[in-house]
């Protein structure tokens, strides 16, 4: 154990521990909820590593708070992960807020190594005792366990997913899950040979060949009867093509939007955060890096196709500048449109 502690950077000590910190799965996803009738946006960020599993909450102003739990049991545990909660007090404009978090994760299940649950899990948020968001299947047992009027109370709050951000690793096969306007879909999307596939539940939508000179685009795909408009830039992984395969080489970076308008970008926290930190770190400093230089999350290539999607999904039609920030950026009214921005991370 001391011999780790010490060991030099560059040791296989110090790249195994380096490895169990590197996310395996790392999902954002911003709804709009209303905390005291005020509208807030709420963004939940799942993610895994070799050696944790978390969740964490971060909410808009003038609520602000944020809140991490962890999804794994202690190592020196008996039992799986118990239920929890948290009790958390604001006092925004003199006004004392109680908001509850109430939470249980003990059966969860998990799809794909995935970082967020799909079934058999609930998370709920109450403000001053009036339940404002819910998510999860186990609605009797949360209505029962917190003393909720009933499992109709569950439903009451008004919350909307807006958008989607998720960090995908492969070497040429990226595979994610999306809804669209109430419809779930399997995404995966290939690239291999200079030629980028979409496909769609096993189905391909979209070929682009020659992507060493269409290493930027959109188009719109139709998806069952809903039309999406798709936007892709590889600018980074193009800059390393060694005969006729793209190289090693930062992360894609791909937008898939419904509806006119309602682009929200999550606001990175947590582990996301410290995700884009290292690519940026990577890039000032590449001989500090074992691995190649990536883009920041500011980059031209990460700012132009979110500067395409937001002028696309703009009403008007005016030109609006944009780019990978710390802070949460909107385009429109949020009128039913949803976006899932996916960053395809390339591995060895």
């Amino acid at each position: 154990m001391i011999q780790a502690c010490f060991s030099h950077p560059s040791s296989p000590a110090a790249a195994a521990a380096a490895a169990s910190q590197s996310p395996q799965s790392l999902i954002t996803s911003i709804y709009q909820t209303h905390l005291l009738d005020s509208p807030t946006h709420l963004t939940l960020t799942w993610s895994r590593t070799a050696s944790s599993h978390m969740l964490t909450i971060h909410s808009s102003p003038p609520h602000l708070f944020s809140l991490t739990i962890s999804l794994q049991p202690p190592t020196f545990s008996l039992f799986r992960t118990r239920p929890g909660s948290k009790s958390i007090h604001l006092t925004p404009h003199r006004r004392h807020v109680k908001i509850k978090v109430h939470w249980d994760f003990t059966r969860a299940e998990f799809a794909r190594g995935s970082a967020e649950p799909e079934a058999r899990f609930y998370l709920s948020l109450t403000c001053n005792g009036k339940l404002e968001f819910y998510l999860g299947d186990l609605e009797a047992e949360a209505g029962r366990r917190h003393r909720l009027a009933s499992a109709r109370q569950l439903a009451e709050p008004t919350t909307t997913l807006l958008s989607r951000r998720e960090h995908v690793f492969g070497s040429r096969v990226y595979a994610c899950t999306a809804q669209f306007l109430g419809s779930k879909h399997e995404i995966a999307i290939e690239c291999s040979g200079g030629v980028l596939k979409v496909k769609v539940d096993g189905e391909t939508r979209l070929v682009v060949k020659r992507l060493a000179w269409k290493f930027r685009g959109n188009e719109r795909i139709t998806v069952g009867a809903t039309e999406v408009d798709f936007f892709w830039d590889v600018l980074n992984w193009v800059g390393n093509i060694t005969g006729g395969e793209i190289g090693n080489c930062g992360y894609g970076v791909f937008v898939f939007q419904v509806g006119e308008c309602g682009v929200i970008w999550p606001e990175m926290v947590g582990p996301e955060k410290k995700l884009m930190k290292k690519s940026k770190s990577a890039l000032v400093n590449p001989a500090k890096s074992q691995k190649p230089a990536t883009l920041s999350p500011s980059s031209p290539s990460c700012s132009s196709v979110l500067q395409w999607a937001e002028e696309s999904g703009s009403s008007d039609g005016s030109s609006r500048s944009s780019c990978c920030s710390s802070s949460t950026r909107s385009s429109g009214s949020g009128n039913g449109g949803f976006s899932l921005m996916v960053y395809a991370w390339r591995s060895e």
